[in-house]
């Protein structure tokens, strides 16, 4: 997939969307890593700030959170719901 770098919407934004739309289409289940900075600047063509920020993106919606020394991967909102049942 790629992104329009005249458009209005910064490729940061239309990056985290594609993820997003991954995420939220099931092709990117909860508990999986999403694609490393150097798989994603390969996909997209675009400098890893750019990408830094698109995770940033997801991080401040809460659809990923990092795991130090593992990647990013996407939030199983179920399994923190039922730790916070218990």
């Amino acid at each position: 997939m790629s992104i329009d770098r005249e458009g209005p919407v910064p490729p940061y934004r239309q990056i985290a969307a594609i993820v997003r739309a991954r995420i939220e289409g099931g092709s990117i289940p909860p508990g999986r890593r999403i694609p490393s900075l150097v798989e994603l600047e390969a996909e997209f063509g675009v400098a890893r700030d750019t990408l830094r920020k698109a995770v940033k993106v997801l991080k401040d919606e809460g659809l990923v959170e990092t795991v130090t020394g593992m990647g990013v991967y996407v939030v199983d909102k179920r399994a923190k719901g039922d730790e916070s049942a218990g």
